[in-house]
């Protein structure tokens, strides 16, 4: 019988999806939440609901039916140490939150390995690749200095393909998916610490769901690749279509910010991708734009950080300026890519100032 590892995975929303996968596979998963989120959890276990292909509705994965272990714990409550691998799953900026900030300075200092499945890149991840000067991105981030503490070779990235939400009537413990895609993560540089993605990758693609008597396969596997270089395909089609969602005076659906100027759409898109195989990427690892701008058919709403933006966020992932600061490391530069900057940093200017504005009116009326 192959070894079962204990995997802490910060974030109970997005994390549940890749908790779901490992508890399938009989893994046991620790879910980092907020507290009333952790009790709900250990009471009522995770609900994944997600499309199968060749059947009728969602198919519903119930933590409390997996043969996997399931718990829930606050920052506070964590000895890193008990892990063979933490996963990364909430928004980089949550990362500086008071509680999850000293819970990631535990987690470098232990030295347990990392998986990262955000959008957004770890600085330790940059670091890995060659003749980037990952110093030179710190501005990318809320607050650089949550990883200053973590090794490179420690921390690997998984593209977070599957897209998957909330739905708002439900309880927190509750994840619908709406995009059952793969999990793409690249190697560590320990091959014992690949070793264990392999298996996870394995198990995982063994795992069978019981449905009404039947043991189903279910979508959303793990697929581990020796290039680096395979998670960062998501940044041609972030540029093009998650961040262009972003305008002057407010935001579009993904399908118009990629098809309301297809020709330009392409274009962004091949100089992100050339920007990728300039740092080393093979194109082979990257997603063609025919098959990209087809699955943007159906992307109806604006994107999240649009959403977040247009709703008052005062930070988000800014992938479109990591980016715009590789490009310039190599010598490139997108007016386009420049233009999505620009914009953004608008929406933010402004949120922030509101915000600034509302705590200060607050402050006089207490």
């Amino acid at each position: 019988m192959s070894k079962k590892f204990n995997i802490l995975i910060l974030g109970a929303s997005y994390g549940s999806l890749l908790a779901s996968k490992l508890l399938m596979a009989g893994h046991s998963v620790s879910l980092v939440c907020r507290r009333d989120t952790a009790t709900l959890i250990n009471s009522e276990g995770t609900r994944v609901r997600m499309p199968v292909k060749g059947r009728e509705g969602l198919v519903e994965i119930d933590s409390r039916q997996l043969p996997g272990k399931l718990s829930a714990v606050t920052p506070t409550d964590v000895k890193p140490e008990q892990y063979d691998l933490v996963c990364l799953a909430m928004q980089e900026p949550q990362y500086s939150a008071s509680g999850v900030r000293e819970l990631m300075k535990a987690i470098a200092l232990a030295k347990v390995p990392c998986m990262s499945i955000m959008n957004m890149p770890p600085l330790p991840y940059l670091a890995r690749i060659p003749g980037l000067d990952a110093s030179g991105l710190r501005a990318c981030f809320h607050d650089a200095t949550v990883w200053d503490d973590f090794e490179p070779g420690l921390m690997t990235l998984c593209s977070p393909d599957p897209q998957a939400f909330r739905p708002p009537e439900e309880k927190p413990n509750v994840l619908q998916v709406g995009l059952p895609t793969n999990f793409k993560v690249a190697r560590f540089e320990n091959p014992a610490h690949t070793a264990m993605l392999e298996q996870m990758e394995a198990d995982i693609a063994a795992a069978r769901l019981t449905v009404n008597g039947e043991a189903i396969d279910l979508p959303v596997k793990l697929k581990v690749h020796d290039s680096i270089f395979v998670p960062l395909a998501k940044w041609a089609m972030l540029l093009t279509g998650n961040y262009r969602c972003v305008g002057a005076d407010g935001m579009r659906p993904i399908r118009d910010a990629v098809h309301g100027d297809i020709e330009l759409s392409r274009q962004i898109y091949g100089w992100v991708v050339d920007l990728c195989v300039q740092l080393g990427a093979s194109r082979d690892d990257m997603v063609p734009f025919e098959k990209y701008a087809a699955a943007g058919q159906g992307l109806m709403k604006p994107s999240s950080a649009a959403r977040a933006l247009a709703a008052g966020a005062t930070d988000i992932e800014r992938i479109d300026l990591l980016v715009k600061l590789v490009a310039e490391q190599k010598g490139l530069r997108s007016e386009s890519v420049c233009e999505t900057v620009r914009l953004i940093n608008g929406w933010l200017e402004r949120n922030r100032k509101a915000a600034a504005e509302k705590k200060a009116a607050e402050a006089v009326v207490a």
